[in-house]
């Protein structure tokens, strides 16, 4: 679904299994963050063919974070004339207790030429500069994709509508993850789009949810 200047968006509204929010940011930049899990890509192109976009088009794969349900479908791109994002601590923490994760779920560690290692400041995707904004706290090498020309935020599972990611996987920290969410707070967003649940449109509205979260929630992390 387009919602806005060249951004598409994917929400993952299945109950019954896991799976994350996809994006797509075309025009000149060809960018899609978390493609999820390999066995809905096809599903997630599926979508992305009805509103005109072909998978070919691809340039740029960018990570918010390894777990599965983001990370794993970034294999089928591996193969393709495509960069895949995901940030330096984050690469780390797959060689160690974030690989070992996927045995959890009963799935192999994913096999992903990353040709492009994040790191927190300015990025350049096609003509367009974002930027890398470095958020551990649900895992070591969480990022959010900052368009700050759009104040569009894309925060993969740091904050979600009225809630925020679990820190009880390995590699999680509380502590870590508040101090994000107050980072994150004090930037220019007109439209959050998190890793799960709905879109939150509007700057008030995003100011009233990270208000919410460090008021309601922070306590209990």
């Amino acid at each position: 679904m387009r919602f806005a200047s060249d951004v598409y968006v994917y929400e993952w509204t299945n109950m019954y299994d896991n799976n994350c929010n996809s994006f797509y940011i075309g025009g000149d930049v060809k960018c899609l963050i978390d493609p999820g899990l390999n066995r809905y890509l096809p599903d997630l192109f599926a979508q992305m063919a009805d509103d005109g976009i072909d998978k070919g088009d691809i340039r740029y794969v960018i990570n918010t974070h390894s777990h599965p349900d983001h990370y794993e479908g970034s294999t089928w791109f591996s193969s393709k004339d495509v960069r895949i994002g995901l940030h330096e601590d984050e690469i780390a923490f797959m060689g160690g207790v974030g690989g070992e994760l996927y045995g959890l779920f009963g799935l192999d560690i994913p096999k992903v030429n990353v040709d492009l290692i994040l790191k927190a400041g300015k990025i350049k995707l096609g003509p367009e500069e974002f930027q890398i904004i470095h958020i551990p706290g649900h895992s070591p090498g969480s990022i959010g994709l900052y368009w700050s020309k759009q104040e569009f935020l894309f925060c993969g599972d740091v904050v979600f509508e009225q809630n925020v990611g679990r820190t009880d996987f390995p590699g999680g920290d509380g502590r870590l993850l508040k101090d994000s969410i107050m980072r994150l707070s004090d930037l220019d967003v007109e439209a959050c789009f998190p890793g799960h649940m709905g879109i939150i449109d509007g700057k008030d509205e995003v100011k009233r949810n990270f208000q919410m979260i460090i008021k309601h929630v922070f306590p209990y992390i």
